[in-house]
């Protein structure tokens, strides 16, 4: 089993960092014997916000993050969400409320670090 730990810093609309991110976690969330975990930092916290409406044809994050959350792990950064007035109602089913302990954790653990 190969594990993936996946760092995204970047706001999901605007710049492409974060949906480049979270088209690569889901192809490796479609492998076999890959482990994939996503870490939401800073602006990127915005990429798990539920009930996000945007244009016809234009991607949408929370269901790319629903991709990787059917079999990997995604955690949001609590002061992260706190700045930005997000709360866990706030968030798409199956992401949680998370620390930065968890993030050593999860580093600690991963046999890959991809920070975008």
């Amino acid at each position: 089993m190969s594990s993936t730990l996946f760092i995204l810093n970047e706001a999901p609309y605007g710049s492409e960092r974060s949906y480049n991110a979270l088209r690569l976690a889901g192809a490796l969330c479609a492998r076999e014997g890959q482990e994939v975990r996503v870490f939401l930092l800073a602006d990127a916290v915005g990429c798990a916000r539920s009930g996000q409406k945007v244009p016809e044809g234009y991607y949408n994050m929370a269901l790319m993050l629903g991709k990787v959350l059917r079999s990997g792990e995604v955690g949001l950064c609590g002061t992260c969400m706190d700045a930005r007035g997000m709360t866990e109602a706030d968030m798409i089913e199956g992401a949680h409320r998370s620390t930065l302990a968890q993030l050593a954790d999860w580093t600690v653990a991963a046999d890959k670090v991809l920070v975008f």
